[in-house]
């Protein structure tokens, strides 16, 4: 049974969603089990530390143990302030009033941290891909979750590139888990292409995340929430197919923009959530859809000089390219991280790559305005512009020339209207 409820027209109040969690918490065999939540890192928005507080008045008084896992996939872990700032709590309420709670960066990077669950046979793996891939894939999670009795995601649920919505069993693939599936559904991903993928709610990706989750024999729980911001626009609780199903047909209502025709010029200003472009290509990726051939995006984050901090020397050895540039010459790059490689193929787009000539043609233009230098920008097949040169406001109010401004980039998924949704 799902327990929830969402807005297109107003936001959720504290009352309203406590009074819902409450409800469904209530109904779960809670007492005395040892609860480990999971939940995402500061590149999400949303009212993380709200849940953190009521997660400590309702399930504390019932519970033998309430710790935090973050869902890093390969993101850096987090600072003991990223932490506090992510929770809303000081470092001395941490120490007194939740000095029972544990909470747990996933360290991907480290073998020791992952236990197998088993392997999706290439089979399997062929019929949930639509025939695009033939492989087998170990499943491989943090072993962590293993010293608790309940399960529970918490995060927010988005248009994604990958997965087509974030949220849900994405919490645990890529969330929590080992380099096999983050690698496998990311490249898989981008073999449908971001384009096709982002909004879409039943996607081949999706597939293999849920049938990895079903794996993991552990009762498992879902608080999924659709934001604005720091906002609740909705909340469902419960089985996390099903709670993620309701958050995702209510972020389809809340998280696109329908706009008339495409755009030349797009300015996409990062917020300060993104510190680098790994995480801040979503401006790119929530954009690409309203940009005409032939067409600009830039992405604007002056507080950036840093592409990847996880995968940066990696970048600058393949570059950014269109999709067909690897599959054409897989060979040269099939034993390079497939996650890597799909993440650069998200944030150039689409094109086409005449392997013969060995031209490539992207479909638009993909510029940084951030502090990572010209010479490295345009080593890895981006175009530059200094961030000191633009003024967003000029960018404003020119729809009818062409030019968007995205004052607030990275959340929010733009397509024209006559597309089919």
């Amino acid at each position: 049974m799902i327990i929830g409820q969402g807005f297109t027209d107003r936001t959720m109040q504290e009352t309203e969603a406590r009074a819902l969690l409450a409800e469904a918490l209530d109904a779960q065999p809670l007492d005395g089990r040892r609860v480990l939540v999971i939940i995402p890192d500061g590149t999400r928005s949303g009212p993380i530390d709200l849940f953190f507080r009521l997660f400590h008045e309702l399930l504390s008084p019932r519970v033998a143990a309430l710790d935090y896992l973050l869902a890093l996939g390969t993101h850096q872990p987090m600072s003991d302030e990223a932490i506090q700032r992510r929770l809303g709590v000081t470092a001395e309420e941490l120490a007194t009033r939740y000095a029972h709670v544990q909470i747990f960066n996933h360290h991907w990077e480290r073998a020791d941290t992952f236990r197998t669950l088993g392997v999706i046979p290439a089979a399997e793996i062929e019929q949930l891909s639509n025939g695009l891939l033939r492989m087998d894939v170990p499943v491989t999670v943090n072993k962590l979750i293993f010293e608790y009795d309940q399960l529970i995601v918490c995060g927010p649920v988005f248009p994604h590139e990958v997965v087509g919505f974030s949220g849900g069993n994405k919490y645990f693939f890529p969330g929590i888990s080992g380099p096999e599936v983050i690698n496998f559904t990311h490249w898989l991903g981008a073999l449908i292409t971001s384009y096709t993928i982002i909004g879409a709610k039943h996607t081949p990706v999706r597939a293999v995340i849920d049938r990895a989750a079903a794996m993991i024999d552990l009762p498992r729980l879902c608080v999924c929430m659709v934001v604005n911001g720091h906002d609740l626009a909705g909340l469902y609780v419960g089985e996390p197919q099903a709670a993620w199903a309701a958050a995702a047909d209510l972020s389809a209502q809340v998280h696109v923009v329908y706009v008339e025709q495409p755009y030349q010029t797009v300015l996409s200003v990062m917020p300060h959530l993104y510190d680098d472009i790994w995480t801040a290509a979503k401006g790119m990726y929530k954009l690409e859809p309203v940009i005409a051939d032939g067409g600009e995006v830039i992405i604007y984050a002056p507080n950036i000089d840093e592409i990847s901090y996880t995968h940066g020397a990696i970048i600058d050895r393949i570059g950014y390219h269109v999709r067909d540039y690897f599959v054409k010459q897989w060979q040269r790059f099939e034993h390079e991280p497939w996650g890597v490689l799909a993440h650069s193929t998200h944030l150039r787009g689409a094109g086409e790559y005449d392997a013969p000539a060995a031209v490539e043609r992207p479909r638009i233009q993909v510029t940084l305005a951030t502090g990572i230098p010209e010479a490295r920008c345009r080593q890895v097949n981006l175009g530059y512009r200094d961030p000191a040169s633009i003024d967003p406001a000029t960018f404003a109010g020119r729809e009818t020339e062409g030019v968007l401004l995205v004052p607030h980039a990275g959340e929010m998924l733009y397509r024209l209207k006559d597309r089919d949704r």
